[in-house]
């Protein structure tokens, strides 16, 4: 069982029966050396985010999660596909999580995915979350390469002076990059800040 003493960003608790991330804590001390801590958890079935306080009695259930690596195939409407990336025959014998859901697919709503749907590119594989036996969502590589399939022509004089514009990438999410930046190129993107890294291919 873990004690508030215990909470820090990043870990997994149990808590109404639901699967929890820690996002933030603080803990905030009251007058006669009482103390308490303030926290934002994450739903990890539903994506919803909750602020709590919890006392120093209180004690949770860590969440036993899996992490599994899966293969984005899809997506129709707000549902977004995916497959074991490994299927062996009997992955019991290697300790590895299969999602029960729908078989040896699986969907993920746009709640639990998150601001990763802007990167997601079909057969890419990612890191799965499983709780359980049931996917709760998915982390992508930090970095990732994608084509530029929109980009606004430089202003004359501007690239001397620096500056950004915003392009548009393969998956039709807008990046700010550099206005040196042009259609069909291939740049790196950090994935977790959306922020553009560096060129890696211009355009043929």
């Amino acid at each position: 069982m873990l004690s508030i003493n215990d909470f820090q960003n990043g870990i997994y608790i149990v808590f109404e029966d639901a699967p929890y991330e820690v996002l933030e804590v603080r803990h905030l001390h009251i007058g006669r050396g009482g103390s308490s801590i303030q926290t934002k958890l994450k739903n990890l079935k539903t994506g919803a985010v909750l602020n709590r306080n919890f006392k120093p009695s209180d004690v949770f259930e860590e969440a036993d999660t899996l992490k599994q690596k899966v293969k984005y195939l899809y997506n129709h409407r707000d549902e977004y596909w995916f497959a074991e990336a490994n299927n062996p025959a009997n992955p019991a014998q290697r300790g590895e999580a299969r999602p029960t859901q729908v078989g040896r697919r699986f969907k993920l709503s746009q709640e639990q995915i998150g601001s990763a749907i802007n990167f997601l590119k079909p057969n890419i594989i990612v890191e799965a979350l499983n709780f359980k036996g049931v996917i709760l969502n998915i982390t992508l590589p930090i970095k990732m390469d994608f084509k530029v399939t929109e980009a606004p022509p430089a202003t004359r004089g501007n690239t001397a002076q620096g500056g950004t514009k915003t392009v548009t990438i393969e998956t039709d999410a807008q990046i700010n990059t550099p206005l040196f930046i042009n259609e069909g190129d291939i740049i790196r993107i950090n994935t977790t800040t959306g922020e553009y890294v560096e060129r890696m291919e211009k355009r043929k």
